[in-house]
């Protein structure tokens, strides 16, 4: 079977079994290995992606569900870290292993996308499904936080 949609902008027809989970198209079929499987339970969100805009656990997402949306994944941030999410992770030396990052960026992307200025406790609610083995969490709020005054003076 062959589902149409756009990812990062661009069209792709695929040819997967409509339960297909989106994470395995993404990276087997469509060659962007920026999201990383996890857990494969939609626990961890390691495998996050927007959908529409929103965030979605592309482990536990169906190829079908994805007919005719647009999906964008890590690389459609930036593909030389300029994006202020990028610029702040560096800044504030965010990864350790560094597995879970893109769907902790895609998390924080979808964030920023909707409140401009989050507080403490509105961060830790949008970044709750994302687990860290690390434990960068208080890193992963700096850079956050660090990303919004940033977009805040470019706006």
């Amino acid at each position: 079977m062959s589902t149409r949609f756009k990812i990062n902008g661009k069209s792709v027809d695929v040819k997967a079994e409509p339960d297909t989970p989106l994470l395995w198209v993404i990276r087997d079929e469509i060659g962007l290995t920026g999201t990383k499987y996890g857990c494969g339970m939609a626990l961890c969100g390691a495998c996050t992606v927007h959908l529409d805009g929103q965030p979605v656990r592309s482990c536990q997402t169906p190829v079908s569900a994805v007919a005719g949306k647009s999906v964008a994944t890590v690389e459609s941030l930036s593909r030389n870290n300029t994006h202020p999410l990028q610029v702040a992770w560096i800044k504030h030396d965010v990864p350790q292993c560094g597995y879970c990052q893109s769907g902790q960026l895609m998390s924080a992307a979808a964030l920023l996308k909707q409140n401009k200025n989050p507080s403490d406790a509105e961060i830790d609610a949008a970044m709750s499904g994302n687990i860290c083995r690390c434990g960068t969490y208080p890193r992963i709020r700096a850079a956050i936080k660090s990303a919004a005054a940033d977009l805040q003076h470019k706006a």
